[in-house]
């Protein structure tokens, strides 16, 4: 399959080990070697064919809005799932945004998270319901998330390695769940369960952007 026409940009958490800054900015609005980091998302997915994105809000969704606008400028299409005062976590959020999502396979990235990782060789074979991309424990998350079989499916098992917030999914992953507040990761269970997720290690650039101090090596990186 080519790459998928639609993907959502998860933009709508509280961020709370990045306050003070995220007071006032909502976190995928901080600025790494000069641009918000929801930015360098929409150029990169914009690049690999993409040509409409969701982008979901909620603490100060406004100001995204804002800086964003319809997308235009990034060569894109872009629709605002608001979520209100309180987000509605991955799951949710995702599920939410499904009628704008379309039947077929879509991709989705955190919107805190910067990566070399390029989107346009995101696939999602037959019969899988997602696809994770992968990377390196970090520092801050030592024991990962998921075991990655030699096949490329997930499972349980050793080694682990941490889920970059990237992946392509199938709307059938979200079946039988109703609109509200739920995480991803039963989804993602369920999926393992019946052999139906797969997965590939990324060994690139990777940053999860959740504390100043990561922002500011960020900053340095792409600006030094």
């Amino acid at each position: 399959m080519s790459t998928p026409r639609r993907a959502i940009v998860l933009a709508a958490g509280r961020g709370e080990r990045m306050r003070p800054l995220t007071d006032v900015t909502p976190k995928p609005l901080l600025q790494a070697g000069g641009r918000p980091l929801i930015e360098y998302h929409l150029l990169a997915l914009a690049g690999a064919g993409v040509t409409e994105v969701v982008v979901n809000l909620s603490w100060l969704g406004a100001q995204l809005r804002d800086a964003l606008g319809d997308g235009a400028r990034f060569g894109l299409a872009i629709r605002y799932s608001d979520e209100g005062p309180v987000a509605l976590e991955t799951g949710g959020g995702i599920f939410r945004a499904l009628p704008w999502l379309g039947p077929e396979p879509f991709l989705v990235v955190n919107g805190d998270i910067y990566s070399d990782y390029p989107l346009r060789s995101l696939r999602l074979a037959p019969g899988l319901l997602g696809q994770l991309v992968l990377v390196p424990n970090p520092e801050q998350h030592p024991r990962g998330d998921f075991h990655l079989t030699a096949s490329g499916l997930i499972a349980d098992g050793e080694p682990r390695h941490t889920y970059s917030g990237i992946a392509i999914f199938d709307p059938e992953l979200f079946a039988g769940c109703s609109d509200g507040r739920f995480p991803l990761k039963p989804l993602l269970d369920r999926a393992i369960e019946a052999g139906r997720l797969g997965g590939e290690l990324h060994n690139g650039l990777w940053t999860d952007v959740g504390t100043p101090a990561r922002l500011a090596a960020l900053d340095q990186r792409l600006t030094g």
